[in-house]
Parts: structure tokens; C-alpha cells; sequence
């Protein structure tokens, strides 16, 4: 091998090893809802959540911890050990169970005291650093705070629930995906904590790919879904004509795009619906930043945005140059997927975010969390730069099948953890607010 080949040989096994064993929480999430639901119907349960990462939203997670309140704990645990997708019974105990899932997912389910259950919630939420922050604290005012209570002494201060922790600390309630020990505690003893975006706050979802490019469902079916989704526009962003692989469209075709786009909302307003389908692009970003597509059909588009799909290995200065300079162009209202990461598959091109977020400010470009589960790009450290700078963001599903809409829920939790709010997300507004926002 040459030089530069072993290079990106021990590059890649380095980033295989860092991502092992890892489960995509968005892929995975099914499979958890329904082990919740099968448990929660049992007549023994009276409470029951999923704590760990999963509560806390990570991209990724290595295992499941489920708590449960029941006086009764003997047939849950005898439920759960013989569910019909465990594949080795780890833990079989009065009050906690352990399995190995066919999929290879590890779960563990505890029994816990209804008095005990909000400590118990905090302790096993996590993260390991927030909660040896909060233990600290507990301790500066004469406390003792574990899985099992509050304590001053033997005495039980509070334990019930995670409010009245927060509360006998001196805190205001923390989300569990702020919980990081990134700020967040300093910020709520000062009650200065953001109100981050709610997970029913989105009114549109601005990156779809059709039938006309690689996507698989028609324009009308994704408005159709988009409507019993309760969203009030979607934005139609196929390929352009450089990703021949895909279909690309050229700027004839974009052209007939639109005009079918047009169609369609008459049809839809005809039949009474307050619905807009809008007419954009995922215009490719080219090796010197400048796109595949003329500005003459691109400001025919209600909302553009451009991404890089070529060229991943560029020097850092360079790969940043070159999505700035797509940021300068006056039609680029999104750059999408700003860093390119696979979550497990491919690790983000080199760029210095922070040049990259000065230009958005610049510019007025927004940057997208792209929701899709291995993609989560941005990532919650870089959505809080940008919460902080003032750069808007956008979240979309990146749909390639009408199913995949629900993953804009994945994106919304990812813009939790950047501490982002209503107002950071430029799709939380009506559609003529949310087109305002833009370039044009």
C-alpha cells in the first residue's frame, strides 16, 4: 500500500472502533417502544419509562434501562425474561432482569419503590457527569443523594419524583436531553434555563426527496402524509443534475417541477385543505463552492439549499471555503447536512465549524439539523454554537419514503440537546413567517 492508502486504512479502522457495538437510537426505537408497550400492559405495572441514553435522546446507545413500579414485581420479570425476541436470559431476579435481544441490544429492567422512583429516574437517566454535579451539590447543602432518595442524614428529604430533587437542590427541572454537565446546571440554579423546542412544535418539514429524483413516493403522497402529520407545508428538494446516479434534475426538468408543484396545491386548495407544497432543491455544492445549477432556475425556487456529496477529503481550509463560498451565493437559503457525517458509517469531512457559523451569520444562511437517524447532522455541540451565535436553524426529515417523516421526532430531540428553543428552528413558524426568515 501506498502512504496515503494506509493512512485512510487506519483512519477508517480507528472510526469502526470507536462506533462499536453502538445501536442508531432512531433505528432502534421501534424495537424499545414495543418491549415499553408489552410491559406497560401487564396489569402488574403501575409506572413504567425508559431511562439511560435512550431518555436522554443520544445519537447512538449501547443498551436499554427500564423502570418500573409495581408491588407485584414477580410475573413482570417472568414476562419479560421469556419475550419472544430475548436471546439469552443475562439476569433473572426478583427486582431486576437482565437480556440479550436477537438484534444483539442489551436490556436491563429494574423493579423500584414508588417513594424511590424520581431518584431512581435521575440516577439511571444520567449522565454520568451531571449526576456527579448534582450529587456534589447535595452534599454542599448537608445532603446524601443516590438512586434511593435525597437524604439529610436518615432522614428521607424527597425521592418521589425528579421535580422535588431539583427543587431541594436549588434547581430549576432540567429536560433529560440537556443533561450533560455542559452548563446546564449553573444555568438552571440561576433559572436561566432556555424553553427548548417541543416535539409537536414543527409546522413544516423543508428537505424531501420524490419519486423525480431517489425518493420513492410521489409530491402529492408526501403532502397527503404531511397533512395527517398535522404540518402545514413541506418543501419538494430533489437532486440536481450532477448526482446523475439519482436522477438529478437539470433546470428544464426543476422548471417542470414547479409547475406540477403549482398544480398540486390548487387541487389540494380545492378540496379545502390550508396546505402549501413549496418548490426547492438540494442544489449540489461543487469542488469550488460553486453549484450545479444556474441562479436563473434557482431563484425561481421558494427555498434553496445546497449540499456536498463529492469530494469528502479536502483539506480542512478548503472544504471550508468552499461551503462558504455556497453560503455567499444570494439563492442559498440552507446548507444541508453542513458536516456530511454517517453515524457509524462515514465521519464528517474536516471543516471549522466556527467559520462555517460566522458565514451562516453573515450571510443569513440557515444550517440544518437533518433528522434522519445516522445522519443527526448537526450535532448537539454545534447546534448550541449556533444557538449562541444566533444562527438559524432548520429541521427536516430528509425523506426518501413517506415513512420517513417520522423521523423529524430524532431531529427535534437533537435540537434539544443543542439547548435550541421554538424561536432557533425557522420551521416552528407559519409558512409566510418561516419564508421571511430567508435570503430572499
Amino acid at each position: 500500500f501506498g502512504e496515503k492508502t494506509e493512512e485512510n486504512i487506519l483512519k477508517s479502522l480507528e472510526f469502526l472502533r470507536q462506533a462499536g457495538g453502538r445501536f442508531i437510537l432512531g433505528y432502534i426505537m421501534p424495537d424499545i417502544r414495543k418491549i415499553e408497550s408489552d410491559l406497560k400492559k401487564l396489569k402488574e405495572v403501575k409506572k413504567i419509562i425508559v431511562a439511560g441514553s435512550v431518555r436522554r435522546r443520544k445519537e447512538t446507545i449501547g443498551d436499554v434501562d427500564i423502570l418500573i413500579v409495581s408491588s407485584k414485581p414477580a410475573p413482570v420479570m417472568d414476562f419479560f425474561v421469556n419475550m419472544p425476541d430475548v436471546a439469552r436470559v443475562i439476569a433473572h431476579g426478583s427486582t431486576k432482569s437482565a437480556v440479550k435481544l436477537k438484534n444483539g441490544l442489551d436490556v436491563d429492567v429494574r423493579v423500584v419503590a414508588e417513594k424511590s422512583y424520581g431518584a431512581a429516574l435521575n440516577y439511571f437517566t444520567g449522565s454520568k457527569y451531571h449526576n456527579i454535579a448534582l450529587r456534589e451539590i447535595a452534599m454542599k447543602k448537608g445532603f446524601n443523594l443516590n438512586e434511593y432518595g435525597l437524604f439529610k442524614g436518615k432522614k428521607t428529604i424527597t425521592g418521589k419524583t425528579e421535580e422535588e430533587i431539583y427543587k431541594k437542590l436549588g434547581l430549576d427541572y432540567i429536560e433529560p436531553e440537556m443533561r450533560e454537565n455542559e452548563g446546564e446546571i449553573e444555568l438552571s440554579s440561576e433559572h436561566k434555563l432556555p424553553k427548548l423546542i417541543g416535539y409537536n412544535d414543527l409546522q413544516g418539514d423543508l428537505q424531501i426527496q420524490t419519486n423525480w429524483t431517489d425518493g420513492s413516493n410521489t409530491i402529492e403522497e408526501y403532502a397527503e402524509v404531511a397533512i395527517k402529520k398535522g404540518l402545514k407545508y413541506i418543501v419538494i428538494t430533489d437532486h440536481t443534475k450532477r448526482l446523475a446516479m439519482t436522477g438529478g434534475l437539470d433546470e428544464k426538468k426543476l422548471l417542470k417541477q414547479i409547475a406540477e408543484i403549482g398544480k398540486i396545491n390548487e387541487k389540494l386548495s380545492a378540496k379545502g385543505y390550508k396546505f402549501k407544497i413549496l418548490a426547492g432543491s438540494e442544489v449540489d455544492i461543487l469542488k469550488d463552492g460553486t453549484l450545479d445549477l444556474k441562479d436563473e432556475a434557482l431563484k425561481k425556487l421558494d427555498v434553496c439549499g445546497a449540499a456536498i456529496h463529492s469530494y469528502f477529503n479536502l483539506p480542512k481550509e478548503e472544504q471550508t471555503k468552499r461551503i462558504i463560498r455556497a453560503m455567499e451565493n444570494p439563492h442559498v437559503d440552507i446548507i444541508f447536512h453542513p458536516t456530511g457525517r454517517i453515524i457509524n458509517r462515514r465521519p464528517a469531512y474536516e471543516v471549522d465549524i466556527d467559520e462555517i457559523i460566522k458565514a451562516a451569520k453573515r450571510t443569513n444562511t440557515v444550517l440544518e439539523i437533518d433528522a434522519f437517524p445516522d445522519r443527526l447532522d448537526l450535532k448537539d455541540d454545534y447546534i448550541r454554537k449556533c444557538v449562541f451565535a444566533g444562527v438559524k436553524l432548520a429541521i427536516d426529515s430528509d425523506a426518501h419514503l413517506v415513512s420517513h417523516m417520522d423521523f423529524l421526532e430524532f431531529g427535534i430531540a437533537q435540537a434539544r440537546r443543542g439547548w435550541a428553543t421554538k424561536d432557533d428552528i425557522i420551521n416552528t413558524r407559519p409558512v409566510e413567517a418561516m419564508l421571511k426568515l430567508l435570503k430572499k
